[in-house]
């Protein structure tokens, strides 16, 4: 009952157990490899489609770092049916719409037998998406440790402006090279680490539901998201310096999170209101026509926001939920130590966005949360005015 806490990383990979929760849990990821030259490894994951049609999806830096090298590896290793989808984006970024999704679907041949899926969250998530819409398993080769979404059953995507989160289906195997992961840009490595620090304030979140609205939750998922927590933070100054270890540790985290909302088969162990301000903020940047700042960036600086919330409801929480959010300082400076951004203004948050966002967010996810809770107790207004002014001063 509950081993999965003293697995390694790589035997997670398959496990089944009877938690203490009560429930039966299964993960049914097939093969996880993180470290030094775990591509060598999508070989022997990839090994049951060798001789079928297998689709490469990569954008034109995806490919440089490690798509060119995951296809010469299958070729080597004598895979014969190998299409590649190339999307490029020149200075743009890809983001998972229809157009994208359309793309991946028209490549995709009937007789297809395995989707490669070569890149971070939205390789990720667009494969993941049309993968499950059309039964094909898929394996993902991660480029950079910039979200948790590499093991999560949910996908997701835009559709005419806004952002859904559709669930799908898990990869079979996931691979995260430290070699590879310590070529991504600084902005998605610190992306990564600001929605690590996320999942304090939805750990909070989640107790607040389980408390006020009867919620299940699984205490073997929060552990395991907290002791991997714990490693990344132990390790926060190394990812400025790119290293090994603490580069490892932080997908390992993104990993083992997602990890926690498959066996919970709910997304709560690492999403809660920070994520929903994030993608109210995200939804706004593509009605404008912007390239969305990554959505492990917002996360992180809307995290130390939820904070506060928490802290102007001190002493109308429920008993004990309190203790489990620290203070705003606190993970602000948890953020810096990742080299991620804290202030919503760094990032073009206005100050009419921001607002609307601490007021509306509660109505992006049908999820009970400390907004909602907030505005149950008719203080949302109150103190969405307070944090505003906090922010961005007197107006």
């Amino acid at each position: 009952m509950d081993e999965i806490l003293n697995l390694p990383i790589y035997e997670v990979a398959g496990c089944e157990f009877d938690c203490s929760c009560g429930r039966h849990h299964v993960f049914p990821v097939e093969g996880i490899s993180v470290g030094k030259n775990a591509i060598k490894d999508l070989v022997k994951f990839a090994a049951p489609y060798k001789e079928q049609k297998i689709l490469v999806v990569f954008d034109n830096n995806t490919y440089k770092v490690a798509g060119r090298k995951a296809v010469e590896l299958l070729k080597e290793n004598g895979f014969e049916h190998i299409k590649e989808l190339l999307f490029e984006t020149g200075n743009d970024i890809l983001i998972p719409d229809e157009t994208t999704l359309g793309r991946i679907l028209i490549e995709l041949d009937q007789d297809c037998g395995l989707v490669i899926a070569v890149g971070s969250g939205v390789i990720n998530d667009s494969c993941k998406y049309v993968t499950a819409k059309t039964g094909k398993p898929f394996i993902i080769v991660a480029t950079a440790p910039s979200m948790d979404g590499y093991v999560s059953a949910g996908a997701p995507i835009f559709s005419q402006g806004f952002k859904l989160s559709p669930q799908a289906h898990l990869p079979i195997a996931v691979i995260g090279d430290t070699d590879i992961l310590s070529t991504a840009p600084d902005d998605m490595i610190a992306a990564g680490f600001g929605d690590i620090v996320g999942k304090i304030t939805a750990i909070a979140d989640w107790d607040v539901a389980v408390k006020v609205k009867n919620e299940y939750r699984c205490d073997t998922c929060v552990t395991l998201v907290n002791r991997a927590l714990d490693k990344v933070f132990r390790n926060a100054e190394g990812l400025q310096k790119r290293d090994g270890e603490a580069l490892s540790a932080l997908m390992e985290a993104l990993i083992l999170t997602g990890t926690a909302m498959a066996l919970a088969d709910v997304s709560r162990p690492a999403s809660g209101a920070e994520h929903m301000i994030a993608h109210c903020w995200e939804m706004d940047e593509i009605k404008r026509g912007l390239n969305p700042i990554h959505h492990g960036t917002q996360v992180g600086i809307a995290t130390p926001v939820v904070a506060r919330i928490f802290e102007h409801l001190h002493d109308d929480l429920p008993e004990g939920t309190a203790e489990l959010c620290p203070p705003h300082e606190e993970i602000e400076e948890l953020l810096r130590r990742g080299g991620t951004i804290t202030d919503p203004k760094e990032i073009g948050i206005s100050r009419e966005l921001f607002h609307y966002s601490l007021l509306n967010s509660h109505d992006i996810r049908p999820r009970y949360s400390v907004l909602r809770y907030a505005k149950d107790l008719g203080r949302l207004e109150e103190i969405a005015d307070k944090i505003t002014e906090e922010y961005y001063g007197k107006e």
